[in-house]
């Protein structure tokens, strides 16, 4: 019997990651997971949009520079996905959880810890299962409604 020492080193380098590393990773790992359901659905809007030889026009293409976005946690290195529209009306992938040219997302921040306590479900069962509390209390106020603390 041999012993696989690749894993138990790998293993041995996750004992030794700080408290804040894993946090870190943790978030990293969730923030990632959010930005492909938002991607998901946007393709899944653009699905019966077809080009004239019967192809997808919205199309996924590959990812955007890796750049940090600072949260709660710390810095957190994330990779943006990028879409191609082939039918040149311009659609763009913008996460609204990662907007462009922000570097520190307070919606991030606020959206962090109930992501982690919800999950990011793989295919979301309703379309508003993603909102944050503060979407929710946000959109109550705009219908007129009373918000209670």
């Amino acid at each position: 019997m041999t012993k696989d020492t690749k894993k138990e080193s790998a293993e041995q380098s996750e004992m030794e990651l700080s408290l804040e590393e894993l946090i870190r990773r943790g978030a990293r790992e969730l923030i990632q997971k959010a930005i492909e359901v938002e991607l998901r659905e946007l393709l899944a809007d653009y699905e019966n949009v077809k080009i004239l030889g019967g192809q997808r026009a919205v199309v996924r293409n590959g990812y955007l520079p890796e750049r940090q976005v600072l949260t709660a946690v710390g810095p957190v290195d994330v990779r943006l996905p990028k879409v191609r529209d082939r039918s040149g009306r311009g659609v763009k992938f913008n996460s609204a959880l990662v907007p462009p040219f922000v570097r520190r997302s307070q919606r991030m921040s606020a959206v962090l810890p109930w992501l982690y306590l919800k999950g990011v479900a793989a295919e979301p069962a309703s379309p508003g299962e993603h909102s944050s509390p503060a979407d929710r209390k946000m959109a109550k106020r705009e219908r007129g409604g009373e918000v209670l603390h």
